[in-house]
């Protein structure tokens, strides 16, 4: 399973760590995980170098919670053999420059964003999530980066309009269209997956050059492009930005869908309303 275009974005960092399969046993050590974080020079928002440190538990300070520590120190609480928290760490090997921007997000709506004046960083809206974070909570955990270069198609999967995309569209998807999912959770998911399966989708134009570049120009591209977009504060700022995507319904991404009914199944390509402009 994690051989399949659903953990394509992945590839590279199961590759270094030698993972071949969603099994209990031969998880990768923290240290393995630091070690090809550190070959590729990976860091945090401050410039200091991600790490990946043991999660701890009870009542802890504000500086040690995770997302202040991972913003202050850049280490990321990570539980062994725990298949959700390895997915997090693979992603940030893949996209280190876009979970860095969200971990930002949530440090700054932390400390700043409703906090009353004069407050402490531990006394600032810590029991009050708020829209930003909410946004960026549900992208890092259910997110799916839509690459596409045909206006067109966007405009379709932004209207819900499933088979036309996904079906009449077919070819014109699999060449100017690419789907890569961000969000861990999403990745748990995909080890066993389901028709339901549904992603967050992030548009984001590119270039119709970028499809036929590698792998790895293609996600240093869309690290970047996403680390910009997320930075920016006009963005991020409710779950609306973000456009539900059926991730089983991408062409090539389940031989179910090798048939034209498959796109019948309204319970899963839901009809709806565009909530964002073309």
């Amino acid at each position: 399973m994690l051989r399949s275009p659903l953990f394509r974005p992945l590839h590279p960092a199961i590759e270094g760590l030698s993972i071949d399969s969603p099994a209990a046993d031969g998880f990768p050590s923290l240290q393995d995980c630091n070690d090809l974080s550190a070959s590729g020079a990976i860091t945090v928002h401050n410039g200091l170098p991600l790490r990946f440190v043991a999660q701890e538990y009870g009542r802890l300070p504000f500086e040690a919670q995770y997302e202040p520590r991972c913003y202050l120190k850049g280490e990321v609480q990570t539980r062994a053999d725990n298949w959700h928290d390895l997915l997090n760490a693979l992603v940030w090997l893949a996209f280190p420059k876009a979970k860095s921007a969200i971990n930002v997000r949530h440090y700054e709506a932390l400390t700043v964003g409703d906090a009353p004046t004069g407050a402490s960083p531990g006394e600032a809206s810590r029991s009050q999530r708020g829209s930003v974070r909410d946004m960026n909570t549900l992208f890092d955990e259910s997110g799916v980066v839509v690459a596409y270069a045909d206006r067109e198609l966007a405009g379709l999967l932004r209207d819900f309009r499933w088979k036309e995309l996904f079906w009449s569209r077919r070819e014109r998807v699999r060449e100017n269209m690419g789907f890569f999912l961000f969000g861990h959770g999403l990745y748990e998911k995909a080890l066993q997956p389901y028709v339901g399966m549904t992603g967050q989708g992030l548009l984001l134009q590119v270039e119709p050059a970028f499809f036929d570049w590698p792998l790895g120009r293609q996600m240093a591209y869309l690290d970047e492009s996403l680390a910009h977009y997320l930075t920016a504060p006009e963005h991020c700022r409710r779950t609306a930005e973000l456009t539900p995507v059926p991730l089983l319904g991408v062409p090539g991404w389940t031989p179910d869908n090798e048939n034209a009914a498959y796109y019948d199944n309204s319970a899963y390509f839901r009809p709806g309303r565009s909530r964002q402009p073309a």
